[in-house]
């Protein structure tokens, strides 16, 4: 911190060595102090943004794995406290850096966790009936989703064409701008690495309503028997395409702001159904205020409250 400002603790490259030796001494204790409380870092590395780290945790049942993510928000954000630094992960906390997401990698497996019902090798894609289900299901549902995953004002800063995070409603294989990537499989390890990626997330959700809401997204998609729309299945950059392309795909645009996102959420009966009545109007009521809030105040008021906040 420099004087009321923020600023990186360095300015290397993506997957710098100068970056990880900055970094070395909070990394260091963080992958400890993690490893204590039972959360293994399977890898890490800095990232594109200046002073921008990631640590990958091992993947665990949905409710672990939503535990699992506070207990890693607390403890990077005391680590580096104790370093001198502070964390930061808000989506968007510099407007001219790569924005912090925090992608969800989902299957689903049978109830003895021995099959993961998302692989089938006969499949151009590796994927089953159920996966294409779901995928269906989520992407159904994805407008409203976002209000969950993508729950603050500063989450749409992030979300937008060539940032990794996603713009568009769709799917792809190895596709990094698509909404929903379905990820090549680690040789030799085939059944068990079949999984997707949900790319508009981030670290100011709560992680419970998040996986809840894609859950409840996609079992909606199974029990209907949704497919996914040819058109829906994206190769390339979405961005790339034409107007009259991606009308013709029926792709659509995700909502650009938290507004548009919460009107999609107060549409959607099957996540309001799954939030239940209680829950479903204090989240809209909060969500609401925040839009207010900041609506009201500059760029500036923005990123220094999430930067604080998150």
């Amino acid at each position: 911190k420099e004087g009321d400002s923020f600023v990186p603790c360095d300015d290397s490259l993506c997957f710098s060595s100068v970056g990880a030796t900055t970094a070395q001494g909070v990394i260091d204790d963080l992958v400890s102090s993690l490893d204590a409380q039972g959360l293994h870092v399977e890898q890490y590395y800095p990232e594109l943004g200046h002073g921008q780290q990631e640590l990958t945790i091992r993947h665990a049942d949905a409710l672990r794995a939503a535990d699992n993510q506070i207990l890693y928000r607390e403890t990077v954000r005391n680590v580096a406290w104790q370093h001198g630094f502070y964390a930061s992960f808000a989506p968007k906390p510099f407007a001219d850096q790569a924005g912090n997401g925090c992608h969800i990698h989902f299957s689903a497996w049978d109830q003895a966790g021995e099959r993961n019902l998302f692989f089938e090798p006969q499949d151009a894609l590796n994927l089953s009936g159920i996966a294409y289900n779901f995928i269906g299901g989520v992407l159904e549902h994805l407008p409203g989703l976002v209000a969950l995953t993508c729950p603050s004002v500063n989450s749409y800063r992030r979300l937008g064409p060539g940032s990794w995070s996603s713009a568009f409603v769709c799917y792809g294989p190895d596709n990094r701008e698509a909404a929903l990537r379905v990820p090549s499989l680690f040789w030799g390890d085939e059944m068990a690495s079949s999984n997707l990626e949900l790319k508009p997330s981030d670290s100011s959700a709560n992680p419970y309503l998040a996986l809840g809401g894609l859950i409840a997204a996609g079992l909606d998609g199974v029990d209907r028997g949704l497919q996914p729309a040819e058109g829906l299945r994206v190769d390339v950059d979405p961005a790339t395409l034409s107007a009259d392309q991606l009308a013709a795909r029926g792709i659509q645009r995700l909502p650009s702001n938290l507004g548009e996102a919460i009107a999609a959420l107060e549409n959607d009966r099957v996540l309001l159904d799954a939030l239940a009545p209680t829950l479903a109007g204090a989240y809209l009521a909060i969500r609401r205020a925040d839009r207010d809030l900041f609506s009201n105040n500059d760029t500036a008021f923005e990123l220094k409250h999430h930067f604080y906040k998150f």
